[in-house]
């Protein structure tokens, strides 16, 4: 039984875990004696078992390649193709939307977008957002284990920029493993090695939120959506939970994890955690952590000064834990909005820039994690290369020092980040273009499209003059955001890498 599950295709092992997961709320739902919905979820799991089934008997003894290319299209159609099956018992749950709105949710819950069609939670029952969590969660999990047992093998994923080998070709150091195990192998693999780590994370941060007060239902939801950069919310985000600051505190801890996989992969180092600090990630997501909210800060506390309030410190410290943790949860992409965010503008009368929350969204988090954007790694080797340049225009005959790897992050990492950074500026602006053609101003189609490839969902209601919603949004904008937010999850050079002519010509 274990080898014919083995020799099953990627895409269908992934389309077995999606239909498994429907049990999950299918329990839930007769928990909440909620039996439409029960019966939905669990006669949708066993029909898509039955059929991943009887799909994966016929093609038992078909011989499958195992090349880079079919691992991506496996990939890409997990992304595109697993959400039809997904909302399925989410359309037959709530029969006052179309499918085709239920297939947009259900692409933004696994890519971790988190962008949602219903402004008003009420409009979803409690079945329906432990479903969007669910998905969520798979779909950080998804990419923490497609980064590890394909596109590092691959050389992409922002791995390319620390590499000598270039990028889509496959790294050397992987050849040995890519050539003896296949990708369903490796992905078993490291789900194995990875899923206790993320469930343990996510079982610790659920009952802290429940010591902090949040009811078990919104804690499991907040928690997955934390480990998964999500940002799904049930009750409309933090400011509708009960776990205060301190629950927010906890968040904060644990969006920790997306900022470099050092974090939760330790390796073979044994003074990991000394090692931390030295990780560039790490040094460069704290540093904007710990300027952006404190110039913020500043601005606020200068507003407040000019209508004589600088003096109410209970604002002023909701004003800085505002920004801190706000901030914070951008650029990992979360977009998590914290309570005190908007005490920040009634306590000076400012208010906050959305511009800075794109910006951080765009940074995103780390390589390898379940954040999007840019990655910082990328925006850390355009840094060191700047300061390199800076540097020779004083000295034209200097060297950079700090080794062979530094010396490489500067050249060839700094070149392939600056490409990576022009394509994904470039995708914004054809989405900006093609959503502008669908009728939407040119303001909330660049929000939108900085949201949908940085899989920042939430940053559509902050980012503008007035909230934007995708409510308002026709069929045809909608499908080109869904298709920006697979983009952002598989990023540009992994769909540049399928026209490789390598693929092709094999």
């Amino acid at each position: 039984m274990r080898g014919w599950l083995s020799d099953l295709s990627l895409f269908l092992q992934m389309a077995g875990v999606g239909a498994l997961a429907m049990y999950a709320p299918a329990l839930f739902a007769l928990s909440q004696e909620d039996f439409h919905a029960s019966r939905a979820f669990f006669y949708s799991g066993t029909l898509f078992l039955f059929l991943i089934a009887m799909t994966g008997l016929a093609m038992a003894n078909l011989r499958r390649r195992l090349d880079a290319r079919n691992q991506l299209l496996s990939l890409l159609g997990a992304f595109a193709l697993l959400p039809v099956m997904l909302a399925v018992p989410f359309n037959e749950v709530l029969d006052t939307t179309s499918f085709f709105n239920a297939y947009f949710e259900m692409v933004s819950s696994l890519t971790t977008t988190g962008a949602t069609l219903f402004d008003e939670p009420e409009r979803l029952s409690a079945t329906l957002h432990f479903w969007r969590g669910i998905v969520g969660w798979m779909g950080g999990f998804l990419a923490w284990v497609m980064a590890a047992a394909i596109l590092a093998p691959m050389n992409l994923g922002g791995f390319e920029v620390s590499s000598t080998d270039t990028a889509g070709q496959g790294a050397r150091h992987f050849s040995q493993i890519s050539k003896v195990a296949n990708a369903s192998e490796r992905m078993a693999r490291f789900a194995a090695m990875l899923l206790p780590v993320y469930t343990g994370l996510t079982l610790v941060l659920w009952i802290g939120l429940i010591l902090a007060g949040d009811s078990p239902y919104v804690g499991l939801i907040h928690a997955m959506s934390t480990l998964s950069t999500s940002g799904i919310s049930p009750v409309g985000g933090l400011a509708g939970a009960d776990s205060g600051r301190l629950g927010e505190l906890l968040i904060f801890f644990f969006l920790i994890f997306a900022l470099s996989q050092k974090t939760f992969l330790p390796g073979r180092d044994r003074d990991w955690p000394a090692s931390l600090w030295s990780d560039p990630e790490i040094r460069i997501g704290l540093m904007i952590v710990i300027v952006v909210p404190s110039l913020l800060f500043l601005r606020h506390w200068i507003g407040a000064y000019e209508i004589n309030d600088q003096e109410d410190i209970p604002a002023a410290f909701s004003s800085l834990w505002g920004g801190f943790f706000t901030v914070f949860s951008y650029l990992t992409t979360a977009g998590f909005e914290s309570a005190d965010w908007i005490s920040a503008s009634s306590w000076s009368g400012l208010r906050t820039p959305g511009m800075i929350l794109m910006g951080l969204a765009v940074f995103g988090g780390g390589v390898a994690t379940t954040a999007g954007g840019v990655k910082l790694f990328r925006v850390y080797a355009l840094f060191k290369h700047g300061v390199r340049e800076i540097e020779k225009l004083s000295h034209p005959s200097s060297v950079g020092g700090q080794g062979a790897t530094a010396r490489l992050i500067r050249r060839k990492g700094a070149y392939i980040a600056w490409i990576f950074f022009m394509l994904f500026a470039l995708s914004i602006a054809l989405i900006t273009l093609a959503l502008a053609l669908t009728g939407i101003d040119l303001e909330p189609a660049m929000i939108f499209s900085v949201s949908a490839l940085s899989t920042t969902g939430p940053l559509a209601v902050v980012a503008g003059e007035t909230p934007y919603s995708y409510t308002d949004l026709d069929i045809l904008a909608k499908s080109i955001l869904a298709a920006a937010m697979i983009l952002g999850r598989l990023e540009a050079l992994a769909i540049i890498a399928l026209f490789n002519p390598q693929f092709w010509r094999n």
